[in-house]
This record gives structure tokens, sequence and C-alpha cells, in this order.
């Protein structure tokens, strides 16, 4: 799929600029296996690189502009770095986002021109967002010979997102785009940003289902839980929220609203969750997998309440399968993906005795498919066709 992809936004490249690219960058999506609204109160999180993501097809300029076309929206950027400004949103606004996050961060930029492509599905919860800031800001790199570390690199991302697209996001999906390793899973600190990699049990396959329900991040009450966090987190007297426990969520229950309460609980056992998985994934305890992203999907659902109808009902149907291990909603929520681990390798089986019934009742034809793990984010000449 990789290849395909890279291979589709070269020949593209050649037909606009009537050149050959001299090389081209590929970050990956993501998906969430546990720790669903953590990483923003600094928790953990279990995220997987997947082989979905954004290409740049690129050649470095010997002036400022940045001239980059979208195959995806048919729409060109052309920007001189020295005029970095707010635009009418949607994909262009992420790449002069990582402009502007590298400039204002000291670093000197040089111009490049590009084509750029991705394969993950908008506002799915699988980070195409990220990815692009991702993709964009090695671009940035490679043309101006910065050597920026993953870690850098997913916090400038970071940085465009949060501070010029206005979405008040976590690191985690940043930071798996940068440094992801197939076959493995990343067990991120969020405040500490330490990663160990925890190996993905070859057992297990990883379905995605789409729900096709959409939404807009930056409108919906993703920034409403995040205030609520900092709501609990003041009222329970610690710094952070993962530094809080059960027992003094209980205690101070009486201090807190219910939606405060149900909040600060989602988040603190979430964070328990992404440690018991991980040590099933390391014991190959596939039982115990399913048991606990059952349990994620049921406080995100009740206590967090970012899922919504049709991602219930599509969860509540791959659950029922006796192939599958377990299923959650995955993402920020509010439409988008679930997430089904199967034990064996019937993924065709599955996704019927899933999709049917989901169409019966919705209308809506989902989209299931499996993903395989994937390497961070890549500069490659050699896997151009020239």
């Amino acid at each position: 799929m990789m290849q395909e992809q890279i291979e589709k936004v070269a020949a593209t490249y050649r037909q606009y600029f009537n050149e050959n690219p001299s090389s081209i960058v590929t970050a990956p999506g993501r998906i969430n296996l546990i720790g669903e609204h953590t990483d923003y109160s600094e928790g953990f999180v279990l995220p997987v690189a997947i082989d979905r993501n954004v290409a740049v097809a690129f050649t470095p300029r010997a002036d400022k502009i940045i001239r980059v076309y979208s195959m995806d929206f048919d729409q060109e950027l052309v920007v001189h770095l020295d005029d970095i400004q707010r635009s009418d949103g949607g994909w262009k606004e992420y790449v002069m986002g990582m402009a502007w996050a590298l400039l204002d961060a000291g670093y000197a930029l040089s111009g490049w021109q590009g084509v750029l492509a991705g394969n993950i599905p908008i506002g799915a919860g699988l980070s195409s967002s990220a990815a692009l800031e991702v993709a964009i800001g090695k671009t940035f790199c490679v043309a101006s010979n910065l050597d920026l570390s993953p870690t850098t690199l997913a916090l400038l991302s970071r940085k465009a997102e949060s501070k010029w697209v206005g979405v008040n996001v976590g690191i985690m999906d940043q930071l798996i785009s940068a440094a992801g390793k197939e076959g493995h899973a990343l067990l991120l600190d969020c405040k500490s940003l330490e990663f160990k990699y925890v190996p993905i049990p070859e057992e297990v396959t990883l379905v995605v289902l789409d729900t096709m329900t959409r939404r807009e991040l930056t409108k919906s009450d993703y920034n409403t839980r995040h205030e609520e966090v900092i709501q609990a987190t003041k009222l329970l007297g610690v710094q952070f929220l993962r530094e809080a426990t059960p027992q003094l969520v209980e205690e101070t229950r009486p201090q807190m609203s219910s939606t405060i309460y149900r909040r600060a609980r989602h988040v603190v056992t979430e964070n328990q969750r992404v440690h018991a998985f991980s040590n099933a994934m390391r014991n190959n305890d596939l039982l115990m997998m399913g048991q606990v992203i059952n349990a994620s999907h049921t406080s995100l659902r009740d206590d967090f309440e970012v899922s919504s109808p049709e991602l219930n009902l599509i969860v509540e149907l791959a659950q029922k399968q006796l192939e599958c291990l377990g299923a959650r909603m995955m993402g920020a929520g509010f439409g988008g993906c679930a997430l089904a681990l199967l034990k064996t390798d019937h993924v065709t089986s599955f996704s019927e005795k899933v999709f049917h019934p989901y169409y019966e009742q919705t209308g809506i034809e989902p989209h299931i498919f499996n993903v395989t793990s994937a390497d961070g984010v890549v500069e490659n000449t050699k896997l151009l066709t020239l």
C-alpha cells in the first residue's frame, strides 16, 4: 500500500512540476490500542503507527517560496516564508502552522515545492491531521538540512495544531507518527515523554470499524472535555490528573459535580487500563486484552461521554462476534472509528457479520478494514520510481 501511494504522489509531482521529485516523505496515521483522552492530562497511552499515511513528494527550492499541491483537495498553496498568515482553514493551515512553529522555534527554513496526498480517512480518529503535520515538518527538515529528533518534531507538530490550528491536543498522535515502530505499540508517558516499545502479539489482528460518521474536531466538544479535565484537576488538588488515584476521586466526589466526577473517573481508570493492557500484551494474554478495551469503551461512553449512537452500535455488534476479543470507540469520539481485536485472521467473515446489521439499523455503509503496524515518519529517495 505504501509503494502504491508513493508512486501515485510521485507521478502527480512529475505532471505538476514537469520534473522528478528529489525525495519523498511518508508519515503514518495511528490507532490507539488503549488510553483515550488521557494524553492532555499527562497520562499514559498505547498507540500503534499504521500502514495508512500522508506522503509528500518534493524538491527543495533556492528561495523561500513554499508551493504545494494537495491531490486530495485539488488545491494549491503558494506562500513566502516571510509572510506566513492564517488562511481560510483546511489543510493549508497545517502547512503554514508547521512553518510558523519551526520559525517561531528559531529554525532557519528554506523553500520547497511538492505534492501531497493521504490515504488516512479524514476525521475518522486515525490522526490524519497529525500525520500531515509530521510529514510537512519532516519535509521542512529535509529541505532545510535540519536534524530534529522524533520527540522534537512531535512537539513542534503539537504546537502547530494547538497554537495555530486551535485544537488543544495532547502529544500522542504526533509522537507515534514520528517515532512508531513496525510490530510494536508505543507505551508513552505523556508527562516525561519517555516511551517503550511493546511487541504486538502475532495472533492479534487489528480491525478498524469506520462508522462513516464524521466530526469537526475544532467544532466538537473536544475542547470542552479538555476544560473539564482541568476543572477536575484543580478540585482534586493535583498538578496533573494522572497523579490522582481512584480513592482520591471517590473521596473528593462530594466537592465535584456529577459531570466533573465522571470525567475524572474516566481519566484515572483509563490510565490504569493502559498498564493492564500493556502487561497483557507482554504476557500474550489475549482474553485480558479484550476485557480491558471493552471496559475502556464503557468508560468513554458513560463517564467521558464522547461516543455516539453509531459508535456504540458498531462496537456492540463487534463484541457479539466469537472471533472478536474486544472492541471500543477510538480517537476523540463524536463519530469516526472504533477498533476491534480479532484472535484469528477472519477479517472477511467478521466484517460481513458487522456490516449488514449496522447498515440495516443506520442506513450507512460502514468501512471495515484491517491495519498493520508501521514505522514512523521516513524520508527515502530509494522508494521513488523514477
